[in-house]
């Protein structure tokens, strides 16, 4: 008995160690993210530095299977995404180490149904959840966002997902439940659908969620459409 008492708690100091490392990556990732987004950093620094943590982080992850999706907002399905057929979709020009100052849409907005441009679904008077499609961990967020700030995404998550080798982004938030290092689960709700960021702020924006999906080629984010992989995703 005391044998096997102390095997659990090997373990478990083990598993422990391996979730505070994987913290620590993440808040160098989040970090570096920053200055990416701030342009205080050079293209090939912060590649090779992402590179670099990204292959250190996959060190303290497991590989599940999950494959099938969770759509990101809650109570609403694949008919709220705008544009035609996932039209709305586009990266031509986009690279990931230009930060703030990137180009093009590598990206679906997921619009909720709020005509009065208060935050809150006009079905419910409640907040729409946005949750994580898949496992992973939170490698970067920003909870604090001012209107005259000229950041576009506003209040964001960035989630690695090491199973798929891939990352997923929510944009646009108005509060965020997650903090870098935290390991989510597919379907997990991970912040509330708001209107922060330079556009998504004006009047001439619908309320949505700006949702993204990168594949990481080369170990850098390469923008890919999820288009399918939204339509084929569970509703929750």
């Amino acid at each position: 008995m005391k044998t096997l008492l102390l095997l659990v708690s090997v373990a478990f100091i083990a598993v422990t160690a391996r979730a505070q490392d994987a913290r620590l990556v993440c808040l160098k990732i989040n970090d570096l993210n920053t200055k990416i987004l701030n342009s205080i950093i050079s293209r090939p620094e912060a590649a090779r530095q992402f590179k670099a943590l990204i292959i250190q982080l996959s060190e303290y992850l497991p590989i599940n299977d999950d494959i099938i999706w969770t759509f990101p907002l809650q109570g609403y399905t694949a008919s709220a995404i705008g544009g035609t057929n996932g039209n709305g979709y586009s990266d031509k020009g986009y690279n990931f180490l230009d930060g703030n100052k990137h180009a093009a849409h590598p990206a679906h907005d997921i619009f909720i149904k709020d005509k009065n441009q208060d935050g809150l679904d006009d079905r419910t008077m409640k907040a729409v959840n946005v949750l994580a499609v898949a496992d992973g961990i939170v490698i970067a967020c920003n909870d604090k966002w001012l209107p005259e700030s000229s950041l576009r995404g506003g209040k964001f998550i960035w989630i690695y997902h090491r199973s798929q080798h891939s990352i997923s982004y929510y944009a646009h938030n108005s509060s965020i439940l997650v903090t870098p290092g935290d390991i989510v689960k597919a379907g997990q709700k991970i912040a509330e659908v708001g209107r922060t960021g330079l556009n998504a702020y004006k009047k001439r924006s619908p309320t949505h969620l700006h949702f993204s999906a990168f594949a990481l080629a080369g170990g850098l984010p390469v923008p890919y459409n999820p288009y399918q992989q939204l339509l084929k995703s569970v509703k929750k």
